[in-house]
């Protein structure tokens, strides 16, 4: 029965955005509601989902959506990002730029978390396409792949972090497998299946998407400082993520790199940089500079709202225990502990649409399988992690945040978005059976 709601949920929701045509915020929260009271949930329970999924998706998001898409729009107008493009294109050239975002994926999603990465390299990609005259999701795709499945798969970010934890994994070894596994899934889920992309229209908001202005400066800035400017708070988040490999616990040397390696901090003082670099350095004044940051404040508010909204239908289906009846219908299943792990967070994803609690309530489940020493650890949290990335959809944040960014419709971002996670997920299960098969 919980799985009959879900579905129906689904349904609901697909047909107020599409059909109704409703605002996607309300779509959302009345999808909430209606799926909460099905599953028996109070309206006191239901207001509470509610408020925590708000909470907790916005907790950070806010923040860093606002420095983002400061920082990207500061870049853009003051040539830096243009600068990086023409750079790109020129050592690169036009046809492999996205290989380059291939690239820059992977190496920055590394210490990056995913939504960070999106919001800082997906002005990037914008300004790529503008310059070049390249469809938006042909170089994007690559990029995003990348991005996700380094967090998926790979420590030190948390969700395969405390996977690994959680089935006493070496981290290292971890890593070493994973990036073998990640590479053929970033291939065929990134460029290969880009290049189906081509003819999708999308329709980014100005304020991530501006036209070039040439009539403010006299000549592009320079590419160091440019490329400096924009992997500022990608370097001071690295610090703070790798740290504590250098400095001992409880030194004032950690404390300061992990405050600074805050994504938060970090983009923030990235954005005050801009300000200098771009705009005080170039003859512009804060004052005048003050339109640039209202402007791009405004333009990622209702983005904002739709992921809220999203996070709430998350957190209803999360508290109505869909989770647990999943993980009780699927316990008894005889299959490759491997494929098992993969298929419980694969479907837990499915309903829930939270790759964390996906990964850990099959890990979980899987402890006892992994305890037994019937599989290899390391190559269970990369199945696990694998599986968690499966069939983005309607109930996850990232599905709305790419929808809202690329300005593409739900049927597009079905085909382009949620293919490619499917993509990379089974890819990605693929490579660790591969990897076991030749007895690691």
């Amino acid at each position: 029965m919980p799985l009959i709601i879900v579905i129906l949920g689904v349904a609901l929701l697909l047909l107020l955005v599409t059909v109704v045509r409703l605002n996607t915020i309300f779509s959302l929260l009345i999808t909430s509601v209606a799926v909460g009271f099905a599953m028996n949930m109070s309206a006191v329970d239901i207001l509470k989902s509610v408020e925590t999924g708000v909470s907790s998706t916005m907790g950070q998001l806010a923040l860093l959506l606002a420095f983002g898409s400061l920082l990207g729009k500061l870049m853009a107008e003051g040539g830096a990002a243009e600068k990086i493009t023409t750079v790109l294109t020129a050592v690169f050239g036009r046809k492999n730029l996205p290989w380059a975002m291939v690239l820059t994926g992977f190496l920055v999603g590394i210490p990056l978390f995913y939504n960070v990465g999106f919001i800082v390299l997906v002005p990037f990609v914008f300004m790529v396409c503008a310059s070049n005259k390249m469809p938006l999701l042909y170089v994007a795709i690559p990029l995003l792949a990348a991005l996700s499945v380094t967090h998926g798969y790979l420590p030190p970010h948390p969700g395969a972090t405390a996977i690994a934890v959680t089935y006493n994994a070496d981290i290292g070894l971890t890593m070493a497998y994973g990036i073998v596994v990640a590479i053929p899934a970033i291939i065929i889920g990134g460029p290969l299946f880009g290049r189906m992309l081509k003819h999708i229209p999308t329709n980014p908001p100005t304020e991530f998407f501006p036209e070039q202005n040439n009539a403010d400066r006299k000549e592009l800035p320079g590419f160091a400082i440019s490329i400096f400017t924009g992997l500022f708070p990608i370097v001071l988040i690295a610090f703070g993520s790798f740290s504590h490999l250098i400095f001992p616990a409880g030194s004032s040397w950690l404390t300061a790199l992990r405050f600074l390696g805050d994504p938060v901090v970090a983009l923030m003082i990235a954005s005050l940089m801009a300000m200098y670099t771009m705009g005080i350095r170039q003859g512009k004044s804060l004052r005048d500079q003050s339109a640039s940051v209202e402007e791009a404040i405004r333009g990622i508010m209702m983005i904002l709202f739709i992921i809220a909204a999203s996070g709430a239908f998350k957190q209803i289906l999360v508290d109505s225990g869909v989770a647990n009846y999943i993980a009780d219908l699927t316990a008894d299943l005889s299959l490759s502990p491997l494929v098992l792990a993969w298929l419980i967070a694969g479907i837990i994803r499915l309903v829930i649409g939270s790759a964390s609690v996906a990964g850990l309530t099959a890990a979980g489940i899987m402890l006892p399988i992994v305890q037994a020493g019937d599989v290899t650890p390391e190559l269970m949290v990369l199945a696990t992690g694998a599986g968690s990335l499966m069939f983005s959809h309607v109930n996850d944040p990232g599905f709305w945040m790419f929808k809202s960014y690329f300005g593409v419709s739900m049927k597009d971002t079905f085909r382009s978005w949620t293919v490619m996670e499917t993509l990379v997920s089974v890819i990605g299960l693929i490579g660790v059976l591969i990897l076991h098969w030749l007895g690691h």
